[in-house]
């Protein structure tokens, strides 16, 4: 990305990985060691963010041995998953795996042809007035259903998955924490599913129709207790700029890459590279579910880095999410059609103390987007170096869309922040996969 970034110093990559392995090893609470350190048994500091809070996030740290594992193929992954249910467990991924090895083809129902699920469902011969139906339409469900079987891993309670040494990582899976508690994921590059059959709804967006896909690359479902730290989360080899166009939109094939909804709750978000993509990350994931996601939904994100990012950085329903020291690159190719921070229904966001990289020209307002009313707090953030009031910006900028400040709550369980105007070059120097050794 080649958008314009406020710090310039250049450090030597030796030095780089030295002084972000002592930065986390402060921040963790694992004091230096002889020897190599056994990143599966760290746990989540107390005090850092709202994954601490409770019984706190531990993972599978306590797992003896027959419950460690190290994998290389995408089925290793799953069987170890699914081995010794909710005891302990500790995943090490060696080396990038990859969840759709065998490309989407193998997937493919016998009878399903894309080319004719174009022809079929053209809005000149379709309308759209009815949603698809018919032989290519069962078709792709049939397809679908066969790919979400295959990328879909279930993650139990009390486990965690870390990546071994700088360049290990998953492709193609979706990681499905759903109904358990107390899971750490760190250290890993995860490359976003590729949908491989969108769906075709020929009513939507005002019956102009668009196409629809599933898949995130991380799901947290109704769980407490999570940790995701030091990831590169990507759209790798299939980025949205080369996505196609068909019936005059774009082929949408991927959806979030982390999103923490239905009840989720004690998230720590710290520490991650989030890059090039559309739709980053719902904290809530509809306006109708408070019976399960009032008083929950408590998520922090600190220290990431979100490059590139469209949208939904995040956008919050319910929660009450503390994002600090987080660094904001808009690229040029984003400027004119980009939100960072969504102010959902019955949201407390407390946004402070992060940096945002803008391109000349961009509207600093667009920051903010309000989808309902809710106060939230912005305080001591800087754009492009400056301290910007982001509220007040985006009052005089967008004035239909009126912000009230106040989110209602402090939070407390955060560790050292870090002055603003430090936090691009200590992130782009410490965020992401493979700065722990």
């Amino acid at each position: 990305m080649n958008a314009q970034i406020w710090h310039g110093h250049v450090t030597r990559r030796a030095a780089v990985l030295i002084g972000c392995t002592a930065l986390v090893l402060g921040l963790t609470g694992t004091g230096a060691q002889a020897g190599p350190r056994d990143l599966g048994r760290q746990v989540l500091a107390a005090g850092d963010g709202w994954g601490s809070a409770g019984a706190g996030t531990t993972g599978g740290s306590a797992a003896d041995a027959e419950h460690v594992h190290t994998v290389t193929t995408w089925a290793e992954f799953k069987a170890a998953l699914k081995a010794g249910g909710s005891a302990p467990k500790i995943i090490k991924v060696k080396g990038i795996i990859d969840a759709v090895s065998e490309g989407c083809d193998a997937f493919a129902a016998d009878g399903y042809d894309f080319q004719q699920y174009l022809k079929d469902y053209d809005p000149a011969v379709w309308g759209n007035d009815k949603p698809a139906s018919g032989p290519q339409e069962d078709l792709r469900v049939a397809s679908a259903a066969a790919q979400d079987s295959a990328i879909k891993a279930a993650v139990p309670s009390n486990t965690t998955i870390v990546g071994v040494g700088r360049n290990s990582g998953i492709l193609g899976g979706s990681l499905q924490i759903k109904a358990v508690s107390n899971v750490i994921l760190r250290n890993l590059t995860i490359e976003a599913p590729l949908d491989c059959f969108p769906k075709w709804d020929p009513t939507d967006d005002n019956k102009t129709g668009n196409w629809n896909s599933e898949y995130d690359a991380v799901v947290v479902h109704g769980t407490d207790q999570v940790w995701i730290d030091h990831n590169t989360f990507t759209d790798g080899r299939y980025p949205d700029s080369t996505r196609p166009v068909h019936f005059g939109k774009v082929f949408q094939q991927h959806d979030g890459l982390t999103d923490i909804v239905r009840g989720a709750d004690h998230v720590t978000v710290s520490w991650n590279s989030f890059e090039n993509h559309d739709k980053n990350m719902l904290i809530g994931n509809s306006d109708s579910t408070a019976a399960e996601d009032a008083g929950k939904l408590k998520v922090t994100l600190h220290h990431n880095r979100f490059d590139g990012i469209l949208q939904r950085s995040p956008r919050v329903r319910f929660g009450q999410v503390d994002a600090y020291n987080n660094h904001y690159v808009v690229t040029e190719e984003q400027k004119s059609d980009y939100y960072v921070f969504g102010v959902g229904i019955s949201s407390q966001l407390y946004a402070s103390h992060n940096a945002f990289s803008l391109p000349p020209g961009t509207g600093v307002g667009k920051v903010l987007k309000k989808w309902n009313e809710a106060p939230l707090t912005a305080e001591n953030n800087y754009v492009n170096g400056k301290l910007t009031d982001l509220i007040a910006v985006h009052n005089a900028e967008i004035p239909q869309e009126t912000l009230q400040s106040g989110a209602g709550w402090k939070p407390t369980l955060r560790t050292k922040v870090d002055n603003p105007r430090a936090v691009p070059g200590i992130v782009d120097r410490c965020a992401g996969a493979g700065k722990l050794r």
